[in-house]
């Protein structure tokens, strides 16, 4: 709250703060400097009479700067561009000095003291708007009490925390050319200035308009009076606050408020003032209304500060999740880095063992042809140098009896040495190239996978909205925050609900899906991806399903014959024909095992009502069971037969009556079919190698009224069946 304290000239606490036109607050000793007057600013309207518009120089220039000014400040306001080089873009301009000998030397104090010209004007330190000050000079501006107040308690406040128990300061004169200014020894009531005896005796003296000002003892301290006027020093925290009054009518206590020109005024200004004809209400009403607002505009302000602070909590929560990935993700990338360079060195050294291999195989063939070659030339050589030295004998007889076998030897010798057996087996160059090239531009191209592609991240599975009802599943899913990848759809996943494979049941934009024709009593694993024009993200966790373990069902209105009427919620049917007809179930079953029963409400004229199963083709406007597309026990009130195909079999006595309940047993895990009345089974297993997808169905005329009971238990105490009638 200190800045809201502070004035925006001296940037110190406020000290005696005023209201401009434009309601900012500034302090009365800053407004004083702040206030900009032209030359003949302190002379009063002497110098422009006496220059005139067709005086000199200079009394034409002073008579032109006050035209300027005053076409700016007409309304009150005008609009001004502050200095660069002066503070907080005010104009700060020195006084100029009156002539020596002027009569405007002798009222100088009283005119510095209320800067009572016509061509003075205020600009705004914050908005920089301009004000024209009229003949009352800065107090024609409003003392601004509850600021004053206000800083007042701050200061205790700040003072008891910080345990300040030095004496008050003497207060100051506030018109003092000395350095240091001396006390102050008196204060005007009306122009709120302090004065030291010599500048009361120079600027404020007791006569001509200021007779009727009220003096008192300073009081306050650091060279201001206090708040609460005098006699209420910054000591005396408990004396009573000095309420403002009518700065047109100092005499006079605010009363009334004037809601044309918003703001508040005595009862003078009704009576002879510009706010006689004006709206006015009661101060004390208005008082209250004007809190109620501001309570009201306070409590959306602390609304989108205590925003702004869940924002800022969530902003520095960032800020730690930031610095913790980014640590994450620096520790993950040095590991794969680390990963890559292990693979690459594992790699290296089996490619050196294969290099190896490659030299020592080399090397062996080349010495075993070594070895071998020189072998053969020893041997080689041997035999030349014995033939030589039996060609060099004379005795004919004995070289014939050895020369056969020498020829021979040399022919067998020479053959020894075959194409080929004089070339290298091997080459000394290694038929091994290593091609890097596609890894070292894999090493290149190795980079963020979201700075390529930007696939959209796994989706969230939302939980508290994932849920099943009877053979239906719903399944819910969002975004992740503080996602910069948007997806374009999603694909969601579903099991066969026996652990197999996952195929696609929904590929769309929407968040929420739900599965309808699911088995009963099943579970079910569910995962979602999302995709956009880069790719397929990756898979969100797995959901597990579980499904209804009884069918709840009713008679469907949509497939039923258009004479069938049912009533109940629909779970109870009747005709409105003669002759019969079809309705089916909402439910349809492929696996497992279900039970239902339909209780006969209404039997008349001996009837034959046919209970079973049924396609979801089956004809409509005959008996169930006629076509290939029904399985069913028609009955009378003696016997009954089941019957598919319009084939009759296994009459079974024993019919139903009012009252009576037909129990449906299907059984898809051994593919039969069983029929019960009143809880006995009615014949043997009526129908075997049932397969395939199958709904509860019902035929009936108007002498028929069934109720259809689901979400049954199987029945584990029923009774033995009737046998067949042959």
């Amino acid at each position: 709250m200190e800045e809201e304290l502070k004035c925006p000239v001296c940037g110190s606490l406020f000290r005696e703060p005023i209201i401009l036109p434009c309601s900012h607050n500034v302090c009365l000793p800053c407004a004083r400097t702040i206030a900009v007057q032209t030359p003949d600013a302190c002379s009063g309207g002497s110098g422009s009479a006496a220059g005139g518009l067709g005086g000199g120089a200079g009394g034409g220039g002073d008579h032109a700067d006050k035209l300027s000014l005053y076409s700016e400040t007409d309304s009150g306001y005008g609009s001004y561009t502050p200095s660069l080089k002066s503070p907080n873009g005010v104009r700060v301009l020195p006084m100029v000095p009156a002539p020596p000998g002027s009569s405007a030397a002798a009222a100088r104090g009283a005119a510095c003291s209320s800067l009572s010209s016509s061509s003075s004007s205020i600009t705004c330190p914050q908005c920089h708007r301009s004000a024209s000050l009229d003949h009352r000079g800065l107090r024609g501006f409003q003392r601004n009490r509850l600021l004053e107040a206000i800083v007042q308690r701050y200061q205790l406040g700040r003072g008891a925390v910080q345990g300040a128990s030095a004496a008050p300061a003497v207060a100051i004169c506030q018109l003092c050319d000395r350095t240091p200014p001396e006390p102050a020894a008196t204060l005007c009531e009306q122009c709120d200035v302090l004065y030291c005896t010599a500048c009361q005796l120079r600027c404020h003296p007791s006569r001509g308009p200021f007779a009727k000002h009220r003096l008192g003892a300073p009081s306050g301290s650091g060279g201001c009076k206090s708040p609460g006027g005098a006699g209420a020093g910054a000591a005396g925290g408990g004396a009573a606050r000095k309420f403002p009054t009518c700065p047109e009518h100092e005499m006079e206590n605010y009363s009334m408020y004037c809601v044309s020109c918003r703001t508040p005024v005595c009862y003078l200004c009704l009576e002879e003032g510009r706010h006689g004809k004006h709206e006015v209400k009661p101060l004390g009403a208005m008082w209250k209304q004007h809190k109620a607002q501001l309570s009201q505009a306070l409590n959306g302000v602390s609304d989108k500060a205590k925003e702004a602070k869940e924002f800022l909590v969530q902003l520095k929560n960032i800020l730690q999740q930031i610095q913790e990935n980014g640590l994450d993700y620096e520790a993950c990338l040095v590991a794969q880095c680390d990963a890559l360079v292990d693979a690459l060195t594992r790699q290296k050294a089996k490619l050196l063992t294969k290099v190896t291999k490659e030299r020592e195989h080399k090397l062996k063939m080349v010495w075993d042809q070594i070895n071998h070659c020189t072998l053969k030339l020893r041997q080689s050589t041997g035999l030349m140098e014995y033939c030589l030295e039996v060609i060099k004998e004379n005795d004919p007889a004995g070289f014939l009896q050895i020369s056969d076998a020498l020829i021979k030897r040399v022919q067998v010798s020479q053959e020894q040495w075959v194409k080929g057996a004089l070339e290298p087996k091997v080459s000394a160059e290694f038929d091994l190239t290593l091609d890097s090239e596609p890894l070292l531009q894999a090493i290149h191209q190795l980079d963020f996978i979201q700075m390529k592609c930007r696939v959209p991240p796994a989706p969230l599975l939302q939980l508290e909205k994932c849920c099943t009802r009877n053979n239906s599943a719903t399944l819910a899913w969002r975004t992740p925050p503080l996602t910069h990848s948007p997806a374009d759809g999603y694909i969601l996943e579903l099991d066969d609900g026996d652990g197999g494979q996952f195929r696609e049941v929904y590929v769309g934009k929407e968040t929420l899906c739900t599965i309808d024709g699911l088995h009963f009593n099943s579970t079910y694993n569910a995962r979602v991806k999302a995709f956009n024009s880069s790719g397929v993200g990756p898979y969100s966790k797995t959901v597990v399903l579980q499904t209804s373990d009884v069918a709840w069902f009713t008679f469907d209105p949509n497939s039923g014959h258009r004479d069938i009427m049912l009533s109940n919620d629909n779970q109870t049917a009747t005709c409105s024909s003669y002759d019969d007809r079809v309705v089916l179930g909402t439910a349809a079953f492929s696996k497992g095992v279900h039970y239902w029963e339909l209780h006969v409400d209404r039997y008349d004229n001996h009837p034959d009502p046919a209970f079973g199963v049924a396609r979801a083709s089956v004809a409509k406007d005959m008996m169930l069971g006629k076509d290939d597309k029904a399985w069913a026990m028609y009955v009378d009130n003696n016997r009954s037969w089941f019957m598919h195909c319009n084939s009759h079999t296994n009459r079974t006595e024993g019919g139903v009556c009012k009252g009576a309940t037909v129990g449906v047993l299907l059984d898809l895990n051994k593919h039969t079919l069983t029929f019960f009345i009143n809880g006995q089974q009615q014949g043997p297993t009526a129908f075997s190698h049932v397969d395939g997808v199958f709904m509860p169905a019902l035929s009936l005329n108007r002498n028929v009224q069934v109720t259809l009971r689901t979400g049954l238990e199987v029945p584990t105490n029923l009774g033995q069946p009737k046998l067949p009638v042959n």
